[in-house]
């Protein structure tokens, strides 16, 4: 395995993260720059831009890459709000931030690129390929290539809604340190999809995570406070910048997810939200008719937490309801933090608001393993 893995990594050769084309970043400096990843149908370069802020000294390179599914966009509010940030100083190394990946999806609010392809399924690429695959190859040598570390923010499938949590190969004791470090209170292990960037990144050598939280089509500010907070924890991790990192209260890992499906059509009554913590066999929706009466009541195999739900109340049967993280019969909690002095650690309360507005929560009552999305 050891051979196979530096195999890989000697196929994609470390570029230097200060300079681009013409264009070299001066130390203590903050410069914007384009990489073209395409072309339009009359020829034209497609740029997308990628702000490089360096560090006063050398040290590690972190991407934080966001919206490389189109119409994913918490990322790109929270990429955005890094590079405004006037004080965020790095004492080392650099930072790459690159708020919209995939700039075709984006155009067309769509998940996808326009030959109709998941391009967070085709990665590392190939130049001769698709225009999925070239997409991805120019990425992941341009960006990846890069840096030593990297974040990548999503969200949610259409028409469903997640928690904030960190998903990560924590089999790699690299990988799973950079996850721990971001201070997400759910990680959900596993390596990602095959042609995923977090998956082929982590073959490459270049351990990487990613943060799964709220809808698509929307910035939601919650969901960017978690995910700025999360990148500035991985920037103290890697000493650099000089800021104590704000832990969270608890912290578990869950090995194993599963969905609640629906086995009739029906309008949803949700009795669960992202983050609730549920026993095995209590309800977590009703199905009921469109005059009310209760069809079905869904409830949960297994002791879990919320990882994300519908936020669509009209099903069908085989729809996805509620995506559980298995928790353990004696679920042990990694870590255990007093609230940080200035009351800043997230609360599951405070946290829950960044998805109660699209779900009913009414209260009466009468197999698969992972989220797409990633």
């Amino acid at each position: 395995m050891a051979g196979i893995l530096a195999a890989m990594e000697e196929t994609l050769e470390k570029r230097p993260a200060h300079v681009w084309g013409s264009v070299t970043v001066p130390r203590g400096k903050s410069v914007e720059v384009s990489l073209a990843v395409s072309e339009s149908y009359s020829g034209l370069t497609l740029p997308i831009p990628i702000f490089v802020r360096r560090g006063r000294k050398d040290g590690p390179v972190l991407l934080v890459s966001a919206t490389l599914h189109g119409d994913e966009l918490n990322g790109a509010g929270a990429v955005r709000r890094l590079i405004a940030d006037p004080n965020l100083s790095l004492l080392r190394g650099t930072l790459l931030l690159a708020p919209v990946i995939n700039l075709l999806g984006f155009d067309r609010h769509s998940r996808y690129l326009p030959d109709r392809r998941d391009l967070n399924r085709c990665f590392p690429g190939s130049r001769t390929g698709s225009l999925a695959s070239r997409y991805a190859r120019i990425v992941f040598e341009e960006l990846v290539g890069r840096c030593d570390y990297g974040i990548d923010l999503h969200t949610a499938a259409l028409q469903r809604t997640n928690y904030p949590n960190v998903r990560a190969d924590l089999s790699d004791p690299r990988v799973a340190d950079l996850a721990r470090a971001f201070g997400a209170e759910i990680i959900v292990d596993g390596q990602g999809p095959e042609g995923s960037l977090r998956r082929e990144s982590c073959l490459a050598g270049r351990p990487m995570v990613i943060l799964e939280g709220g809808e698509v089509w929307k910035v939601e500010p919650d969901f960017v406070d978690y995910a700025v907070r999360g990148v500035k924890n991985v920037l103290s991790y890697l000493d650099m910048i000089e800021q104590p990192r704000i832990e969270p209260t608890n912290q578990i890992e869950v090995r194993r997810t599963t969905w609640v499906r629906a086995d009739h059509g029906g309008f949803l009554d949700m009795h669960v939200k992202p983050g609730n913590k549920v026993a095995a066999g209590a309800p977590v929706a009703t199905n009921t008719s469109l005059a009310g009466a209760t069809i079905e009541v869904l409830r949960a195999p297994l002791e879990g937490v919320v990882l994300g739900v519908t936020t669509l109340p009209s099903i069908a049967p085989g729809d996805p309801i509620c995506h559980l993280g298995v928790l353990d019969p004696n679920p042990q909690v990694l870590r255990s933090f007093p609230l940080d002095s200035a009351g800043e650690n997230q609360t599951e309360e405070h946290l829950h608001l960044l998805t109660a507005a699209d779900l009913s929560t009414d209260e009466h009552a009468g197999d698969d393993t992972t989220n797409e999305t990633a």
